[in-house]
């Protein structure tokens, strides 16, 4: 199950009584303390008793990556005294290393004080759901604000009963917790077109992945609705030729994942091998011979 949608079913049976509330972790790679992480990793290996060359081989990667933190800033190269890379793979493993680590010390003991639910995470991004009768967020901000001077955490406004963590909008209602697919004002529909050049697996990425979405939050009726609405309107944006198959699913009209995309003409495919194969489609792409290759290929006269 993904993230997302075991944030979803976590929050299912949640009564409405509870509130919940998004914290995110201000500039959490630039803070993230190297010697202290570092100490964190040794001690880790140790407890689980790994052998002696591989700890060596992984804090020797840990200290390669670290202290070769250089970036280009008004034409000078500069070194960064503390924190990970910005953008750097390895910066999102060495910094959720430091904050499983913070989670395992504190995470228990904030819990039973705060009468929080549940907790979850995503790299800086954090949902609560929590006894209001217990507690309120800008106690739960003070404590989480003191469990280590580099980490600061801020959180979310709600707006009409509504809270946003990740794609997912939660929203209260007097009965229970909705959840409905969330997108940030700056969304645009734009996808890889139909009619780009890209390769077929390319250009069905983002399609695949939005009705996968859509099937696997469980969302209701008419959250359902409107999202199978806004992907038939990116997709119509992006000049796919949609033919959807419907059935019978809580009521309502479903996209499955063999929901056929039809091309409007004959078409062959090439198998994408690289660069190369780009420039033969595009060679292809601009002839039209009188006989197409599926005609050469089954009307050949015989010898």
């Amino acid at each position: 199950m993904s993230r997302d949608a075991s944030v979803k079913h976590g929050v299912i049976g949640v009564s409405c009584s509870f509130w919940s509330k998004s914290l995110d972790i201000t500039n959490l790679y630039s803070n993230i303390p190297v010697k202290e992480t570092r100490k964190i990793l040794t001690d880790t290996l140790k407890y689980h008793q790994t052998d002696p060359q591989t700890q060596l081989e992984l804090l020797m990667w840990c200290d390669v990556i670290t202290r070769q933190n250089y970036f280009s800033h008004n034409h000078d190269i500069l070194s960064q005294r503390d924190g990970l890379a910005m953008g750097a793979p390895s910066s999102g493993l060495i910094a959720e290393l430091f904050l499983q680590h913070m989670e395992h010390a504190h995470l228990a003991h904030l819990s039973h004080k705060h009468g929080i639910i549940d907790y979850f995470r995503y790299v800086d991004d954090i949902l609560l759901i929590f006894n209001p009768e217990l507690t309120d967020i800008q106690s739960i901000l003070t404590d989480f604000n003191t469990l280590h001077l580099n980490l600061h955490f801020t959180a979310e406004t709600e707006r009409d009963n509504t809270v946003n963590y990740l794609d997912i909008s939660i929203q209260k209602t007097p009965h229970n917790l909705r959840t409905s697919i969330y997108r940030k004002p700056t969304f645009t529909d734009s996808i890889i077109p139909y009619t780009s050049t890209h390769p077929t697996q390319h250009k069905y990425a983002a399609v695949k992945y939005l009705c996968h979405r859509l099937n696997s939050y469980g969302l209701h009726e008419q959250e359902y609705k409107q999202e199978l609405n806004t992907i038939h309107n990116i997709l119509h944006n992006n000049s796919f030729p949609l033919t959807p198959q419907t059935h019978a699913h809580n009521n309502t009209t479903n996209m499955t994942n063999t929901t056929r995309l039809q091309p409007t003409q004959e078409t062959n495919t090439f198998t994408y091998t690289g660069k190369e194969t780009l420039h033969i489609t595009n060679v292809f792409k601009h002839i039209k011979p009188k006989n197409s290759i599926p005609n050469q290929k089954y009307h050949r006269k015989s010898a």
